[in-house]
């Protein structure tokens, strides 16, 4: 570990892991990058984090605390964006605020439920991919209605909530995108297509060699 700087580890497709970098990026963080390799995940991010998902994000200790492991990716979101918010993705109203983190809940809860359902349906017996599909979809012709209204979910300017749920739907797209061009939510393909084409969405896909311990420290510079 480079013992001043944080270290994240990630794996590039993954939507949390996503919207981890997306915010560190823009609050302009430098951190030790750690790709991941899911079928063979390395003792240390184990010994990191039990759970050994991604993203982990492990912050260097200060003043003869020990190190801080912040291993959900909202966490992680909040963690950079308090320290550093060029882009005013947080918000100072608490009922906005409020409003945000509830559709989050819902992309991280029954959306993302019915996404596995329907993009990875073999790993789930019996699942029914279009039934989940079409669940799934009733949430985003809610989202196309927010978006109708100013261009992004919480205001005429991208805010955590877009940032949180657009590689999600990201995901949910990339399923079958000719089928998902074809439906009734014009605004919501506007939207992705804005993030898909994004400097910051093509800053944070960049590919790195799968982690290995010893391997010299591969980091990655803000902004």
């Amino acid at each position: 570990m480079t013992a001043s700087l944080p270290v994240l580890y990630s794996f590039r497709r993954c939507p949390y892991a996503m919207r981890a970098r997306l915010a560190l990026r823009s609050a302009g963080v430098t951190w030790e990058h750690r790709e991941v390799d899911l079928r063979e995940r390395p003792i240390a991010l184990y010994a990191a984090s039990p759970k050994a998902t991604v993203p982990v994000l492990v912050l260097p200790a200060t003043s003869g605390s020990p190190p801080r492991v912040l291993d959900e990716s909202r966490a992680i979101m909040q963690w950079a964006l308090e320290a550093n918010d060029p882009d005013a993705w947080l918000d100072s109203d608490p009922a906005r605020t409020s409003a945000a983190q509830a559709l989050i809940d819902m992309c991280d809860g029954p959306f993302k439920a019915h996404l596995d359902h329907y993009k990875y349906a073999t790993r789930f017996p019996g699942a029914d991919a279009l039934e989940h599909r079409a669940k799934a979809s009733e949430w985003l012709i809610q989202l196309d209605g927010l978006l109708a209204r100013d261009g992004c979910l919480m205001g005429t300017q991208p805010a955590l909530a877009d940032i949180a749920i657009a590689p999600f739907v990201r995901q949910f797209a990339m399923a079958d995108r000719d089928w998902f061009d074809q439906q009734p939510w014009p605004h919501l393909i506007q939207w992705l297509d804005r993030f898909l084409q994004s400097r910051a969405l093509r800053d944070i896909m960049r590919k790195f060699p799968v982690w290995q311990p010893g391997a010299p420290a591969l980091l990655w510079d803000g902004r």
